[in-house]
């Protein structure tokens, strides 16, 4: 008869338990393996982050070998697809696709969001930056934004109304600021996503609108709408002649706006990994870069750890902000 002692007793229940946690990850592995990827988007088909998902998913499917299929949650600035995350198992088949706002922003002006980035999700990996624009409608004469308020002083009493994608929003809040840097009374409207806020634009029904350049760049190109102003430090290379609010004197709008995908939290840090090295090598294909650089986005993968650290930086800056405005969450 063999005896075990404490040590053996011990050591073997730490083996056993190396296993288990070993069969899981490869469990999690295979499932992610077999099993379609859904890819929430908080925004409706048609719109920007639609058009990057779609681009994306197209590819990243060849490269994990399961389909990989993008379903608009849309509403709320992205707050229906985040709970939406929220409540998936955690096992690699529900990933969120998301800018900046259902992150960064979001939680920090409703009451209740419903979810907590922090702790209920795990950043999978960051692709690209991009910025937020001030675009004309094709009604308005103006081409700069000098002469966009000008036009609202004397064409509209002083008085006008800027669409934006969402509630509390980036946007929102640069409404806000142009009102009081131009001591005009410019009121935001709020829209479900950005592609009805173009389409009134298109139409006329609005003048002016705040979204991402992914939602304005193709109608710009066109003569439809007109960008007057770029977030950011720099300007964007597809908009070379246009200024950054940092030029025409707006203060703390230098940090660019990201676009990531997020995970729910406890997902396999190895299921993680291989679809970050996945969409590593899909932002690689020439094809890919080009279409994403042509929606408006500065393409640049970033890696798990590096991600997270921009998304704190990123949420701790528009805290300030947010704060300084005395914006009372809804």
């Amino acid at each position: 008869m063999v005896f075990s002692t404490p040590r053996v007793s011990t050591l073997r229940h730490a083996l056993v338990a190396s296993l288990f946690l070993a069969a899981a990850s490869l469990s999690g592995i295979a499932q992610a393996q077999g099993t379609p990827i859904k890819l929430l988007v908080g925004f409706p088909a048609g719109a920007g982050t639609d058009a990057i998902a779609r681009t994306l998913g197209e590819k990243l499917k060849d490269e994990l070998g399961v389909p990989v299929v993008v379903e608009n949650r849309a509403g709320a600035g992205g707050q229906i697809a985040a709970q939406a995350l929220k409540a998936a198992p955690a096992d690699g088949h529900t990933l969120f696709l998301s800018h900046d706002h259902s992150i960064s922003i979001l939680p920090q002006v409703v009451k209740s969001a419903g979810f907590n980035p922090a702790s209920d999700f795990v950043p999978v990996a960051g692709f690209a930056t991009f910025a937020n624009v001030l675009a004309v409608s094709g009604g308005t004469p103006a081409k700069t934004i000098d002469e966009y308020v000008k036009w609202v002083r004397t064409q509209r009493g002083g008085k006008d109304t800027i669409g934006v994608p969402a509630p509390a929003s980036i946007p929102e809040f640069l409404v806000k600021m142009i009102g009081d840097k131009y001591k005009i009374d410019v009121q935001s409207a709020p829209y479900r996503g950005s592609a009805p806020m173009t389409a009134d634009m298109l139409g006329n029904q609005i003048s002016a609108g705040i979204a991402s350049v992914p939602d304005f760049i193709e109608n710009h190109k066109a003569g439809k709408v007109r960008i007057v102003a770029v977030i950011g430090a720099k300007r964007q290379p597809l908009l070379p002649n246009v200024p950054t609010f940092s030029e025409l004197g707006f203060p703390n709008l230098d940090d660019y706006p990201y676009y990531g995908v997020f995970a729910p939290v406890g997902t396999p840090q190895p299921v993680i990994d291989r679809f970050g090295a996945a969409l590593q090598k899909v932002l690689a294909m020439p094809d890919v870069k080009q279409k994403l650089t042509t929606l408006g986005l500065n393409v640049a993968y970033e890696p798990q750890g590096q991600f997270a650290g921009r998304v704190r930086t990123y949420t701790q800056a528009w805290e300030r902000i947010i704060q300084a405005s005395g914006f009372k969450p809804l």
